[in-house]
């Protein structure tokens, strides 16, 4: 079909396949357009998908996945002369088959939750890892760990990002009990602000994250003297959805000088986590840098300030989630019903909303919509497409252009990859949407679909209030 000018949709996938790092575009790299005009993603015809699967459904495309762990990998391995590991921020999404594709690419996990753990460990005991690749592969973070999850992870041997005095506290005496060393890695809060949501800025003075720089010292005295801490090293993150590079150069400075006090101490850290954070591509408007350009940054950051300071590189750790996952999945819905308030605004409903995607009610987030089934049609019209729950604020996108669309029209959210399934919910007695992997024409379910009986499966109902016959 020969279009003298192409589709909004067409555009998206254009402008997608421009550009090497899979966090520039607003398509999975796979994306393509079939002789149907129907939306093809790692192979499989979206449409096609849905009436397989259902709809909501998360579609999540195996060769960007891979595509984004492995630059991240070898940027690292290029521009940076010391031992480095990349770790993947599981919050964004944590589930077996995600876990399995990057630690086969050889990436790490940062986990935040005793949950997040155990899914982690799982899938890779089956995908069969050892216990010892797996210890090192995992980090424990989090603010407020509950003993049960300090001791998982003492047991399991993952690392432990120390967050508060209590949890050290805590920490000192488990390991004493099981007379267990396990290695911590301490995160400050740097103090350094960038421009991103109130929500996702976690490297401002104000945070609830981390110990203030002036209780270094006297964390530095405490370590020390515990047998079964064994110090590792300093983590700092400066916030998510990052699209500048500055503050990473300023955040490489702060660390250097706490990790040459810490050795002062006598603290023989070896190792430096500055985060993650860097932004993608959500709206046509959006310009965040490449993952290869955000490792150069950091890369390059940290060594210099080594090298002012006479340290010897330490092993460089990165903790991306968004940039890693978020643009490899879309979310695909199906149209329903329309309301046309003249003058006003036009409403087309779909079957999903804010319990499979909270990030707009919550944050205030914007998206890029397109009809996989009409992905040649120009835009005609300017609608808010609303989710189905009882919910005035449940609205996905607010006046955006589309095609005309009518009731079983499969309409996709582009990049919900990250922050979407893993803060999905049932509000409203709905069941969390179904995951699929696709790669190469193949597409396999990674995440059932939510039944009824699932929503009450965990319900009791007190033999008091049954009434008998």
């Amino acid at each position: 079909m020969l279009l003298t000018e192409k589709s909004t949709a067409e555009k998206f996938i254009v402008s997608s396949n421009s550009h090497s790092s899979p966090n520039q575009g607003l398509l999975p790299i796979t994306a393509t357009i079939n002789d149907k005009n129907h939306l093809v993603i790692g192979g499989c015809d979206v449409t096609e998908l849905v009436t397989k699967f259902g709809s909501p459904l998360y579609i999540l495309d195996e060769q960007t996945l891979r595509t984004s762990a492995s630059q991240y990998r070898d940027a690292f391995q290029e521009f940076y002369a010391g031992e480095s590991q990349v770790i993947y921020a599981s919050k964004a999404w944590s589930c077996m088959a995600i876990a399995s594709i990057l630690a086969s690419e050889g990436i790490g996990f940062d986990v935040v939750s005793g949950g997040e753990l155990y899914t982690t460990t799982k899938a890779l005991e089956i995908s069969g890892f050892t216990t010892e690749e797996i210890s090192n592969k995992i980090y424990l973070h989090g603010n407020n760990k509950s003993v049960s999850e300090l001791e998982l992870a003492i047991d399991s041997k993952c690392k432990i990002i120390v967050d508060n005095w209590l949890e050290l506290e805590t920490l000192a005496r488990l390991t004493a009990e099981k007379q267990k060393s396990v290695n911590i890695l301490i995160r400050l809060t740097p103090g350094i602000e960038c421009h991103t949501h109130d929500y996702i800025r976690t490297g401002s003075i104000d945070s609830k994250f981390g110990f203030d720089a002036n209780q270094l010292e006297a964390v530095f005295t405490f370590v020390k003297e515990k047998q079964f801490l064994n110090r590792n090293g300093l983590h700092a993150h400066i916030g998510s959805q990052i699209f500048e590079l500055q503050p990473h150069n300023d955040l490489a400075g702060v660390l250097a000088d706490w990790f040459k006090k810490a050795i002062d101490y006598g603290l023989p850290l070896t190792e430096l986590n500055v985060g993650g954070g860097l932004g993608i591509r959500y709206t046509e408007s959006d310009d965040p840098p490449s993952i290869t350009d955000w490792v150069k940054t950091v890369a390059q950051a940290v060594t210099k300030a080594c090298e002012e300071r006479n340290l010897a590189l330490p092993k460089l750790i990165a903790e991306p989630g968004r940039s890693m996952v978020a643009t490899a999945c879309i979310t695909a819905y199906t149209v329903g019903g329309r309301k046309v308030i003249p003058h006003v605004r036009t409403y087309i409903s779909v079957d999903g909303g804010m319990a499979d995607n909270p990030r707009p009610i919550t944050y205030q987030s914007l998206y890029q919509v397109v009809i996989a089934n009409k992905m040649c049609s120009e835009n005609t019209e300017i609608v808010t497409i609303a989710g189905k729950h009882c919910e005035s604020g449940d609205i996905l996108i607010k006046n955006i252009e589309i095609p005309d669309t009518q009731p079983g029209d499969t309409l996709v959210v582009l990049a919900t990859g990250a922050y979407n399934y893993s803060m999905a919910s049932n509000y409203n007695r709905i069941g969390r949407p179904a995951a699929i992997l696709v790669n190469e024409g193949e597409a396999n379910l990674i995440i059932r679909r939510e039944t009824y009986d699932d929503l009450v499966k965990q319900d009791l109902l007190p033999s008091r209030l049954v009434i008998s016959n």
